[in-house]
């Protein structure tokens, strides 16, 4: 077996899997998109309870019709600076490690249909640039969206943090 086929064809069965619908939204003047079915619901701003002790980009949890959800702050995850939230800045509610997360982003802007054509292979940025949190860059109706790979994007780490914060703010059953 030609382990160089072997190569190509599994990248290209990656990349294909990767097409179909996809939330796009903005951070800073950036879209980005995430595979739809990774999507509960998008939430305007809610009152967030800061929780001590927690990485600086998890902005702590809200209350969610009786469900507690940890909320992390995608801006201070990419190292971004942060910004004043606006009429647009919102929560989306995804499914990642078995756990409902709340990521906060600065405005939402339509869902996608992304053809398995229209997602580019990520580039190589070197050995020092980790990109395994990108499934592809989206070129669609001329312009670029970085696709992000939720599940990459929160380390096992980070989701067991969150959801050490989730069950600690679950109400106690009297």
């Amino acid at each position: 077996m030609n382990i160089e086929t072997t190569t190509t064809a599994t990248k290209t069965d990656v990349k294909n899997h990767h097409g179909g619908k996809f939330l796009s939204f903005f951070l800073k003047q950036e879209e980005y998109g995430i595979e739809i079915l990774k999507v509960q619901e998008i939430i305007k701003i809610l009152p967030i309870t800061r929780v001590p002790r927690t990485p600086e980009f998890v902005k702590g949890v809200i209350n969610l019709r009786g469900k507690i959800i940890p909320v992390s702050d995608l801006r201070s995850k990419f190292n971004m600076e942060e910004r004043e939230e606006t009429s647009e800045t919102c929560i989306i509610v995804v499914q990642t490690g078995g756990l409902e997360i709340g990521v906060i982003v600065d405005k939402v802007s339509e869902v996608l249909d992304i053809s398995d054509s229209e997602i580019e292979d990520v580039p190589s940025f070197g050995t020092d640039v980790s990109t395994d949190y990108l499934l592809g860059i989206g070129n669609t109706n001329g312009r670029v969206r970085l696709l992000l790979d939720i599940d990459k994007i929160l380390t096992a780490k980070d989701v067991v943090q969150l959801q050490d914060i989730a069950t600690a703010g679950e109400p106690v059953n009297a």
